[in-house]
C-alpha cells in the first residue's frame, strides 16, 4: 500500500472509512474512529504499527495475515468492521464524550439492521465513556447492545503500550472461541 502524503493526511480529517458490514456477521469489530492514515487510504486499521491485522491472525480469526487492503474480504469469514464515530481524526482524544455517545446511537441502528452475533468494541476508555459503563473491563460484557452480545477489547493501536501483542492475541482468541468455537 502506498503511504499517503502529508497533504493527503490533512485532507483526510473528518472523512469516514466505509463500514465492512453485512447481515448476520458472527463478529462486528468496532473501532473508536478512523485515524487519518486509514481515512487517507480508505481501509481500516491501515497505519503501519497498528496491531489489528496481526492480532486477528494470531488469535485464529483469519487463516493467514491479511493486509488492510483486504478488509473487504472479512464478511466471507463472518467478520466486519465499523466505528463508534465515523469521522477521522489524528487521535481519539479529539472526540468529545457527547460525540462518542451520539456514535453509540448510530451504532445501535446498525446493529438492529445487520444483526451481528457479537459486537467487539476495541477501546476500553472510549467504551466506558460512550456506553456509560465506567467499570467495564476487557472481556464479555453482561448487557447486550441492540440484540448483540458485547465484548470489550483493548485498542490495537501501536500507541497502546498497555498491552503486548501476545496479550492482545490472547484476549482476541477468547472472543473467537466464544463466538466461533475452538479451533
Amino acid at each position: 500500500m502506498r503511504r499517503p502524503t502529508a497533504a493527503e493526511l490533512r485532507a483526510a480529517y473528518g472523512r469516514p472509512v466505509p463500514d465492512i458490514i453485512a447481515p448476520g456477521l458472527r463478529v462486528l469489530f468496532c473501532g473508536i474512529n478512523p485515524g487519518l492514515y486509514s481515512a487517507a487510504v480508505g481501509h481500516h486499521f491501515a497505519r503501519p504499527g497498528n496491531r489489528f491485522w496481526p492480532v486477528l491472525h494470531a488469535s485464529g480469526f483469519t487463516p493467514r495475515l491479511y493486509s488492510p487492503e483486504e478488509d473487504r474480504h472479512l464478511p466471507a469469514l463472518g467478520l466486519g468492521i465499523t466505528n463508534i464515530v465515523e469521522r477521522a481524526t489524528a487521535g481519539a482524544s479529539e472526540l468529545s464524550a457527547e460525540e462518542l455517545r451520539a456514535g453509540v446511537r448510530r451504532l445501535e441502528a446498525k446493529l438492529r439492521r445487520f444483526r451481528p452475533g457479537v459486537l467487539a468494541v476495541l477501546g476500553i476508555g472510549a467504551f466506558r465513556t460512550a456506553f456509560g459503563r465506567r467499570d467495564a473491563v476487557p472481556g464479555a460484557q453482561a448487557e447486550p447492545v441492540a440484540g448483540a452480545s458485547v465484548w470489550l477489547l483493548p485498542n490495537p493501536s501501536g500507541l497502546n503500550a498497555h498491552y503486548r501483542p501476545s496479550e492482545l492475541a490472547a484476549l482476541f482468541r477468547e472472543l473467537r472461541e466464544s463466538a466461533l468455537g475452538p479451533g
